[in-house]
């Protein structure tokens, strides 16, 4: 596979006017390798539009996008993937949660010839700082699990942050509606489909500004839905 390929990083935002700047300083900082940031927003009051207007978007190399799809998380991140050009997509959040310190080794893998690579919680090197025990108890079930179940390689399914190429995306359908289950959806597909998936031990850390929009117990249902289909698909 050729070396020389893009990457394109897709931020979805909902009112994150508190966090964007020091999120794009923070990529700009630690991960020199992208060609553009795909910055996607539901409404056109989203706060996180205005802490931007002051900004030369061009030295972030930032790019605005309108959800196409609505609104939501899921539908944000739909729009990112279909509407960059890159040949590797990174999705990050913009609550800075990421340890985006490891995204240049990511990158390198997916020049390697990985379709895709997940930052991981739970293998060995990886951990969680801080977020709602509930929810950390029931991801890293999940994740370990499945993991074991179906051998599915990566320790941490649910994860959002996670790169994946382009060819990889143009091989599956995502039939993903809600919540941020679209991570999962895409990484269980590849595995299914014969692609090439690893890992790297990342850092996730609770938000310390805003809130947190993500809502366990209505996107539940969803992820289990693609553990469930993993395991069927895997075996039946």
């Amino acid at each position: 596979m050729s070396k020389d390929l893009t990457l394109g990083i897709v931020i979805p935002v909902y009112n994150e006017g508190n966090n964007i700047l020091k999120t794009l300083y923070e990529l700009k900082e630690k991960v020199n390798v992208y060609n553009k940031v795909y910055v996607v927003y539901d409404f056109e009051e989203d706060t996180t539009l205005k802490a931007l207007k002051g900004v030369n978007l061009r030295d972030y190399k930032v790019s605005l996008l309108k959800n196409k799809y609505g609104t939501g998380a899921l539908n944000a991140i739909k729009t990112g993937i279909e509407e960059s050009t890159e040949d590797a997509v990174l999705v990050v959040m913009a609550d800075l949660s990421d340890d985006l310190s490891v995204a240049s080794k990511m990158f390198d893998l997916i020049k390697d010839g990985y379709d895709v690579v997940c930052g991981s919680r739970y293998m060995k090197g990886g951990s969680q700082i801080g977020g709602p025990i509930i929810k950390g108890l029931l991801s890293r079930l999940a994740g370990i699990s499945l993991h074991y179940l179906t051998g599915i390689p990566t320790h941490d399914v649910t994860n959002s942050f996670k790169m994946y190429s382009r060819n990889a995306l143009k091989r599956i359908n995502i039939e993903s509606t809600g919540g941020f289950e679209i991570g999962m959806e895409i990484t269980v597909k590849t595995f299914l489909n014969g692609g090439k998936i690893t890992e790297v031990p990342s850092t996730w850390k609770d938000r310390t500004d805003g809130k947190s929009n993500f809502k366990l117990f209505r996107w539940l249902p969803k992820y289990i839905k693609w553990y469930v289909y993993a395991i069927l698909k895997r075996y039946f």
